[in-house]
């Protein structure tokens, strides 16, 4: 029953994808792309992975279609036609070429849930074993996160500051920009009536 539901989340991203390529609406465009991030943790959550689910509900469909609405509230909502049919192919060949090759990396990997399977003979069995004893967390996802893993993490929290920075910076930016011609419109209004 599991597989049944992760095919169908799967086809349900699939299609959600295909619809995220062909909409020239942005804003519809940002609502999909929130719709899909929302089915990935779903799937997340199938998959037992509730604290990727947290993570991608959280940054996928929260900051990010927040973001993308506050890049929209500064731009247009539609898209503009450019390019042409050659760059468009060239696109879609780079793009194929790609899936390709990953779809081929893929046929060396082990099956899901294989026991032999050599992320189960690393360092995961420690982890269970002992991160009780060595970090004094109940929780193994916890203190593999902010113990085992902490620089990881750090670096994480620090990738994502770095984003929002850009961002506020970039938003700010032209924030500054439209209120001054405004500034400049009102000025140029105020000089004709004048004369």
């Amino acid at each position: 029953m599991e597989n049944v539901i992760i095919i169908v989340l799967m086809l349900m991203m699939g299609a959600v994808g295909l619809a995220i390529a062909r909409i020239r609406d942005l804003f519809a465009v940002s609502m999909l792309s929130g719709i899909f991030s929302l089915i990935g943790a779903a799937a997340y959550v199938v998959l037992d992975a509730v604290d990727v689910a947290f993570t991608e509900a959280a940054v996928g469909a929260g900051i990010s279609t927040v973001l993308m609405l506050g890049t929209l509230a500064l731009t247009t909502r539609k898209e503009k036609m450019g390019g042409g049919k050659s760059k468009s192919t060239a696109a879609f060949l780079v793009v194929a070429v790609t899936g390709a090759v990953l779809v081929y990396g893929t046929f060396d990997m082990p099956r899901y849930g294989d026991k032999i399977a050599a992320i189960h003979h690393h360092v995961v069995p420690r982890y269970i074993e002992k991160s009780g004893e060595e970090v004094g967390m109940p929780n193994i996802v916890t203190s593999v996160l902010a113990s085992y893993r902490g620089y990881d993490t750090l670096g994480e929290v620090f990738v994502i500051f770095t984003a929002a920075t850009g961002v506020l910076a970039i938003l700010g930016r032209a924030r500054r920009r439209r209120e001054d011609e405004e500034a400049d419109e009102g000025r140029s209004g105020t000089k004709e009536i004048a004369s």
